[in-house]
């Protein structure tokens, strides 16, 4: 776990380091009409994550609209993938730059859009945009 304070509040922030996520792996298939766009829609209801300053579980459904290049996200595994989060200590914003990032390394897509949009919680409503197009330069 790393583990950082919070400045000014004393807060201890324990996020689950990249090295410690067991994700399970994003499998892919040949997409036959490669040079054909078309705009593939998934969206997951049931994202889980955890909070890493309360520990409480952050609901959030994860909305992800691609354009494949030569292969496709297979569903079972990104089923697997995203209920691989549960147990994962991970703020909103680097959850769905994270899923982002496996993403694109997974299938290098011409364009991919993720939205987290997380349950309320203490009263705030949190949505997170990321995207990615081809050329672009990801980590």
């Amino acid at each position: 776990m790393t583990t950082e304070v919070s400045e000014g509040s004393e807060l201890v922030i324990e996020e689950t380091p990249p090295e410690a996520l067991e994700l399970h792996p994003l499998e892919t298939f040949r997409y036959k009409y490669a040079g054909k766009e078309i705009t593939v829609s998934f969206t997951c209801p049931e994202f889980t994550a955890l909070c890493p300053f309360s520990d409480f579980p952050d609901f959030a459904t994860i909305k992800i609209d691609y354009v494949p290049n030569e292969l496709c996200i297979e569903l079972k595994s990104l089923k697997l993938y995203i209920n691989s989060f549960r147990a994962v200590k991970i703020f909103h914003e680097h959850a769905v730059n994270r899923i982002l990032n496996d993403f694109v390394r997974a299938c290098d897509p011409l364009s991919v859009e993720i939205e987290g949009d997380f349950n309320i919680r203490g009263n705030i409503k949190t949505v997170i945009r990321a995207s990615y197009r081809r050329g672009e330069r990801r980590p």
